[in-house]
C-alpha cells in the first residue's frame, strides 16, 4: 500500500488572506472627489495598455464592496489586504483630505471587522495623483514629503481600527518600470530618473513610517512590501556571478539596503556611476529611511536567471519578464542577459518554481533576523473559463498554491517567522498594462456583467484557511 501523505499544517495563528489594489478593482474613478492618478492617465493613453483597457469601472468594488466582503467571509478568509487610492483621499496630493473618500475606506474596514476579517492597509500601490506627477513625480524629493502627509491623514483616520499597515507595494515597479522602461505609469524612460525615483520612494517609506508611528496606536504593525527577486546566475563563472550581483543590487539592495541596513550597497553605487552621481542622497537621508519595522512583506512569483553578455545596443533590450520596451528597467546593466528558467509556466510566461519562494524567505531570515515576515503577494494567472454549468475549475492554480504554500511551511519548519500569506489576487481585475486579459483571481469575474464566481481554487484556499492545513492539490 502507498505511504500515507502527511498533511501540510500551519501554526494556529497563521494568517490566511487575499490581496487586491485600489486601481485594479475599485472603478468609480470620477466619483466623490477622486481625481486622476498616473494610472488613469497612462491607461487612457493610446498604445499603453492591451486593447486600450483601463480601470474606469474595473470590477466596481467601490459600489460592491459589501458583497465582496461577504464573499470573503463565505470563503473563510482571515485577512484582506487592500490599498488606498491616494487621489481619492487627497485629490491633488496636497492639503486636507476629502472626507467622503476616507469614508469609503472607513466603511470597508468596518465591514471587514464585522465579519471577523483583519484588514491590512497598503498606502501606495502605484497610483500617484497626476498633479504630483505633473510636478515631477517620484524623481522629485518633494513627493516623498507629500506622501508622508498623506500617510498621516490615513493613519489618523483608520489607525484605531486597522492594525496592519504597509507603506509601499513593490517600489521597484514604481521606480524602474514607471520611470525606466516606461511599461508602467507614468511611462517615462529615463534611467537616471528611475534611480532618483527609487531613492525618493525609500525616503517616502521612512518619512511615512515615522508619520504613522506618530499618528497611530503603538500596537499597530508597520511594514513594506518588496518584490525582492531571487536572482540566480546561469553558471558559477566569475562573469555570471558578477551579473547576478549587479541585478541583485538593482532588484533588492537598492531598497532593502537603506531600509534594513541604513546604506546603499557600494557595488550598486559603483555599477551605476555612469548613470547617476547619487548627489540627491542628502545628509541624513539614510537615517530617515532606516526606520525600525514591525514586519516585512515579500511578494514572489518566479525566479530570475541571468548571465553576462555583450553590452546591448541602445534600443534593443533583452526580455526580462516585465513587459516589452525599447528601454531597460535595469540602469547600468546592459551587459546582463535574462534567461527563461526551465519548467512549467503560467499565462504570464513566468516559470513555476516554489523553491524560489523558500529561498527568498530564508534570505531575509539571514538579512533581517528577528523581523516577522509575511508573503504579501503570491499567485498565478491562467486562462480560466466557466464550464457549461457556470463553474470555473482551475486545477493548475490549486497546484501552484499547494506548491508555494508548502514552500512557506518548509521555511517555517526551518526557523522562519512567517506569520501569514496573502493570495494574489482575491478576484480577476485590471492587470495593469495587460488590461483584462490576464486572470490572477481566485474568484472569476465576468467583465460584461461583473458577476463574481469563486473558482475551485477559492474553495480550496478557503478550506486551508478554515482548517490551517492544505487540502491535497487535487481537492477542490
Amino acid at each position: 500500500m502507498p505511504e500515507p501523505v502527511t498533511p501540510v499544517t500551519f501554526p494556529p495563528a497563521f494568517l490566511w488572506g487575499a490581496a487586491t489594489s485600489a486601481y485594479q478593482i475599485e472603478g468609480a474613478v470620477r466619483e466623490d472627489g477622486r481625481t486622476p492618478s498616473i494610472w488613469d492617465t497612462f491607461s487612457h493613453t493610446p498604445g499603453r495598455t492591451a486593447g486600450g483597457e483601463h480601470g474606469d469601472i474595473a470590477v466596481d468594488h467601490y459600489h460592491r464592496y459589501r458583497d465582496d466582503v461577504a464573499m470573503m467571509a463565505d470563503l473563510g478568509l482571515g485577512a484582506y489586504r487592500f490599498s488606498v487610492s491616494w487621489s481619492r483621499v487627497q485629490p491633488t496630493g496636497r492639503g486636507p483630505a476629502v472626507q467622503v473618500g476616507l469614508d469609503f475606506y472607513r466603511r470597508l474596514v468596518d465591514e471587514l471587522l464585522a465579519v471577523g476579517i483583519k484588514p491590512a492597509l497598503t498606502l501606495y500601490h502605484w497610483d500617484l495623483p497626476q498633479e504630483l506627477e505633473d510636478a515631477g513625480g517620484w524623481p522629485e524629493r518633494d513627493t516623498a514629503y507629500r506622501f508622508a502627509e498623506y500617510a498621516q491623514i490615513v493613519g489618523e483616520a483608520l489607525g484605531d481600527r486597522v492594525e496592519q499597515w504597509i507603506t509601499l507595494n513593490e517600489p521597484w515597479c514604481s521606480a524602474f518600470l514607471g520611470y525606466g522602461s516606461g511599461v508602467h505609469a507614468p511611462g517615462r524612460t529615463d534611467a537616471a530618473a528611475s534611480l532618483k525615483a527609487a531613492h525618493h520612494l525609500n525616503l517616502a517609506h521612512g518619512l511615512a513610517t515615522s508619520a504613522l508611528r506618530a499618528a497611530m496606536p503603538a500596537r499597530n504593525s508597520i511594514a513594506v512590501s518588496l518584490n525582492s527577486s531571487v536572482v540566480r546566475p546561469a553558471s558559477q563563472s566569475p562573469a555570471d556571478l558578477a551579473a547576478a550581483r549587479k541585478i541583485d543590487d538593482l532588484a533588492n539592495g537598492v531598497f532593502h539596503g537603506p531600509m534594513l541596513h541604513g546604506s546603499y550597497p557600494q557595488s550598486l553605487l559603483d555599477a551605476t556611476r555612469s548613470v547617476t552621481d547619487w548627489s540627491y542622497v542628502l545628509d541624513g537621508d539614510l537615517t530617515l529611511i532606516h526606520q525600525p519595522l514591525d514586519a516585512l512583506g515579500l511578494n514572489y512569483y518566479t525566479p530570475t536567471l541571468v548571465e553576462a553578455t555583450e553590452a546591448a545596443p541602445a534600443g534593443s533590450p533583452r526580455a526580462d519578464g516585465h513587459g516589452l520596451s525599447a528601454y531597460s528597467p535595469w540602469p547600468g546593466a546592459d551587459d546582463v542577459a535574462f534567461l527563461q528558467t526551465p519548467g512549467e509556466r503560467t499565462e504570464m510566461g513566468w516559470t513555476i518554481d516554489p523553491t524560489g519562494l523558500y529561498d527568498l524567505i530564508m534570505r531575509y531570515v539571514r538579512e533581517a533576523p528577528g523581523l516577522p515576515l509575511y508573503v504579501t503577494e503570491n499567485g498565478a494567472a491562467y486562462d480560466d473559463k466557466p464550464d457549461p454549468e457556470g463553474n470555473v475549475h482551475d486545477p493548475e492554480r490549486i497546484a501552484y498554491l499547494h506548491g508555494h504554500l508548502s514552500a512557506v511551511r518548509r521555511a517555517i519548519t526551518d526557523g522562519a517567522d512567517v506569520r501569514g500569506y496573502y493570495l494574489w489576487s482575491l478576484m480577476d481585475n485590471f492587470e495593469w498594462a495587460y488590461g483584462y486579459e490576464k486572470r490572477f483571481g481566485a474568484v472569476y469575474v465576468d467583465y460584461a456583467t461583473l458577476a463574481r464566481t469563486p473558482k475551485s481554487s477559492a474553495r480550496w484556499y478557503g478550506e486551508a484557511a478554515r482548517t490551517g492545513a492544505l487540502p491535497t492539490a487535487g481537492d477542490a
